[in-house]
């Protein structure tokens, strides 16, 4: 009797889990999978990812060269689901590599102060995203676009993964003229290299418009959650 108990109450808990990380999204793969396929151990060790565009790499030997003045600038990108993004750009920037801060919110849409689950549905026209601040004498806006295009699929116009809707969609919100030239070259240069496939970029281009902080629990998510949902879609693609 005691273990027929035990053995219900260990189901519970586990489909307690399963509902709270998927909050209503479909299964997707484990995120120990994700980081073995981005060239990690299961310890999820990051291996650090290079620039590889012309205008990336330019921007790197610039700043090296010739760090600028300014000591903090902003970038805010659109990937799909803000959880795994979020995680990423900590591996990589992170301790002392430049990345200041990573908030998740939701911004691009036309109604104030949107909830999760009004952007879930779709309705609010929000993209969920990220807000990264950092110290551009460590690493440059380029290095950082190109790391965030380089782990989800810019050429999906639909979204990512199995999340699917303009809310999950592609974006890079510009907070500069400098900014859109930078982004521009950056989809420019992996147009050229055909590293969707030779499919064209969907990510759009547009300029930064209000910026809402998600809730609470949505911060540092899958820092807090290892179980987590990570969508598959958001690995290192060359």
């Amino acid at each position: 009797l005691i273990s027929s108990r035990v053995g219900l109450i260990h189901m519970i808990v586990a489909l307690t889990r399963q509902l709270s990380r998927s909050l209503h999204r479909p299964p997707a793969a484990p995120i120990r999978t994700i980081f073995t396929m981005m060239g990690q151990s299961a310890s999820h060790h990051h291996a650090f990812l290079e620039p590889t565009t012309a205008t990336a790499i330019a921007a790197m030997e610039k700043r090296k060269s010739s760090p600028p003045a300014s000591k903090e600038e902003v970038a805010t990108v659109a990937t799909g689901c803000f959880w795994g993004p979020d995680y990423l750009v900590r591996r990589q920037f992170g301790d002392g590599r430049g990345l200041i801060s990573s908030r998740v919110g939701y911004t691009g849409g036309k109604s104030a102060s949107p909830t999760y689950r009004q952007v879930c549905s779709g309705a609010t026209g929000h993209a969920e995203a990220v807000n990264v601040k950092f110290d551009p004498s460590k690493v440059s806006y380029a290095e950082m676009v190109e790391f965030f295009m380089r782990t989800h699929d810019a050429a999906d116009a639909g979204g990512q993964g199995n999340d699917r809707g303009t809310q999950y969609r592609s974006a890079i919100f510009t907070h500069n003229d400098e900014q859109k030239h930078t982004a521009d070259a950056i989809v420019k240069d992996l147009e050229e290299a055909k590293r969707y496939g030779g499919k064209k970029v969907a990510t759009q281009i547009v300029p930064a418009s209000e910026w809402y902080e998600a809730e609470a629990n949505h911060q540092d998510y899958l820092d807090l959650n290892p179980d987590g949902y990570h969508c598959p879609a958001h690995r290192a693609y060359w």
